[in-house]
């Protein structure tokens, strides 16, 4: 769990406000915001904050950019209840809260020097994005790094701009499916499971690291995949950012076993919570 730099209270909401809103789906808005005090939100690739607005409540969400990008933060959002239907109806000029930022990041020290497979599926995409611009910005820390995507149709790829710059740039191998194509979609990529793009793959597993962030109904088929080629738990990464709920370690609804996703997470390492019961 980590304070934001300047600000002592866990508790307490600092006051953000919205820089622009743009589209990235019918769904899904991308959010770029800055503390109203001027004061870096000083997160990590893999953590989330509290986002709150008066009258409609808090709700958790994975931070979307990297920290290397100054002067601002960002957040997908997709509007599945009552505050993030708010936060759809809101401009550039307004205000929200912001707690956090909190969690345990993806282990930078770790993936430094290593060859990565980083894998999302749906609005997973979101918080993976900002790792994969934290390897965008510094690109001498790390390996090759392959970039896999499913989504459930074309119209529903999150960052589709960033996506084309990613499959064009010589740093990155990305590759990207959907689950089902209908007439008029413009789509290049492979119609299918996300599973099916990691057996052409071809790394070696002493010196490759692979991150996975989706829905939870993926995980297991993914990881089979990676075990398959030879990757290990300890080289698997997984977040379960999706079971956040108060931040702070106090409501118990993020709990597996003897751990608080929002404190001991929500990023892990596989061999950490793969014999956990509800963790997968």
């Amino acid at each position: 769990m980590t304070a934001t730099p300047g600000h002592t209270s866990l508790y307490l909401p600092i006051g953000c406000e919205i820089i622009s809103v743009s589209d990235l789906t019918p769904g899904e808005k991308l959010f770029r915001i800055r503390r109203a005090d001027g004061v870096p939100l000083g997160h990590l690739p893999g953590q989330f904050v509290q986002v709150s607005l008066l009258g409609w409540g808090e709700a958790p969400i994975s931070v979307a950019s990297s920290p290397t990008r100054e002067g601002f933060f960002e957040l997908g959002v997709r509007r599945a209840g009552t505050l993030t239907g708010a936060m759809h109806a809101l401009k550039a000029g307004d205000t929200l809260g912001i707690r956090g930022p909190f969690g345990r990041a993806f282990d930078l020290s770790r993936l430094r020097g290593q060859n990565l497979i980083l894998i999302s599926g749906g609005c997973g995409l979101a918080p993976m994005r900002s790792l994969i611009q934290y390897c965008e910005d510094r690109p001498a820390e790390f390996g090759s790094i392959a970039i896999l995507y499913g989504a459930k149709s074309p119209a529903d790829r999150l960052f589709k701009d960033e996506l084309a710059v990613w499959e064009a740039s010589a740093r990155f191998a990305c590759s990207m499916t959907v689950d089902n194509i209908s007439v008029g979609d413009c789509f290049s990529g492979s119609v299918g499971l996300i599973t099916a793009l990691i057996p052409p793959l071809a790394f070696n597993p002493d010196s490759t690291i692979a991150a996975i962030v989706g829905p939870p109904a993926m995980y297991r088929a993914v990881i089979a995949e990676l075990h398959k080629k030879g990757l290990p738990s300890e080289r698997i990464i997984v977040s379960l950012e999706r079971q956040m709920r108060c931040g702070v370690g106090k409501c118990g609804h993020c709990s597996i076993e003897h751990l608080l996703c929002c404190q001991d997470g929500p990023v892990f390492w596989l061999n950490e919570i793969e014999h956990l019961r509800g963790a997968l």
